[in-house]
């Protein structure tokens, strides 16, 4: 990094110090912040911990930006690019330590919470103060998973989307952006449709924990962690993303609706921006050269999985 770029994070916890040791890594300089002195003490060895995890994930860049552990960031705030506020997930405190930031960070700092479910707008609820604040939502461990999602208030402007997105990809992290604020963001959804489902299953008797376990882990989990969902439709599906909602289309409205649920058809419009996308990303023609190299590339996946696993027969 040419020209040194400051990171503030407030909170010393086990994703604040994931955030310190990634941008660390990248050439920020880095201050932790936190009012709790043993959690101060413990700050620089957590770091050195996490920069382990990002050798071991083959994540290093070679930085090693100046760090600092403070009991209070006034006195760097004005220099920070971005502030992550990584602290109890209590509106209140946050709504504090938010007004602190306003009132005393540099005007073209960006704000950030890593909050894991409270929206940007709770906490600033008047959209004159939102204007370069937003969620930066992490998956933990924020040092090894490098995805963030970055999500606005309603009054949040783009060019604080922007320079969020820049800093946190300099930093190594694959920055998405969300349209608007929505509960939960979109992890969290993701992961909420899929354990509500998991419970009923269990539920209702059809399958009980443990073996739900090992159909994701077994089953899922492999191609999801290649492909994603949409591709892994694609990929299953001669034809690609138009032809599996045809085919498969039905049978999945069929049963979110007998589980009350709505929304549950897929129009054509929206099949139709789907696969527009999914278009832009990978030709047609280019999917069973893709799904090929799915197959040798899981087939690596449950090597590794099975070596961490101590090869254990789950086969």
């Amino acid at each position: 990094m040419s020209q040194e770029v400051h990171l503030v994070v407030l909170g010393a916890g086990s994703i604040g110090v994931s955030f310190a040791a990634v941008f660390r890594d990248a050439g920020f300089s880095v201050t932790i912040c936190d009012p709790d002195p043993a959690r101060r003490d413990a700050a620089v060895e957590a770091v050195d911990a996490q920069k382990a995890a990002i050798r071991l994930a083959n994540l290093e860049k070679g930085g090693a930006g100046p760090l600092s552990v403070v009991a209070s960031a006034d006195d760097v705030l004005a220099k920070a690019a971005l502030v992550i506020e990584a602290g109890p997930e209590r509106l209140e405190a946050k709504q504090a330590i938010f007004a602190t930031l306003l009132a005393r960070a540099a005007p073209d700092t960006i704000l950030a919470t890593a909050s894991s479910a409270i929206p940007m707008s709770r906490i600033l609820p008047d959209p004159a103060d939102q204007a370069r604040c937003l969620v930066a939502h992490p998956v933990n461990p924020p040092a090894v998973l490098r995805l963030i999602e970055l999500c606005p208030a309603p009054a949040t402007t783009a060019a604080a989307m922007e320079r969020a997105a820049s800093l946190f990809d300099q930093a190594g992290f694959r920055a998405v952006r969300l349209g608007h604020e929505i509960e939960g963001f979109v992890l969290n959804r993701l992961q909420g449709a899929v354990l509500r489902e998991a419970y009923r299953l269990v539920d209702g008797g059809v399958i009980g924990a443990e073996d739900l376990d090992a159909v994701m882990r077994l089953g899922l989990g492999p191609r999801w962690a290649l492909s994603g969902p949409f591709e892994t439709a694609e990929l299953n599906t001669p034809g690609g993303i138009r032809a599996h909602a045809a085919r498969m289309g039905p049978a999945y409205k069929a049963m979110g609706e007998a589980r009350g649920e709505t929304g549950c058809t897929w129009s054509e419009q929206l099949v139709s921006q789907v696969e527009a996308e999914r278009r832009a990303i990978m030709p047609l023609e280019a999917l069973p050269q893709r799904a090929n190299w799915r197959v040798k590339a899981v087939a690596r996946l449950i090597a590794a999985r099975d070596a961490l696993l101590g090869d254990a027969d789950e086969r």
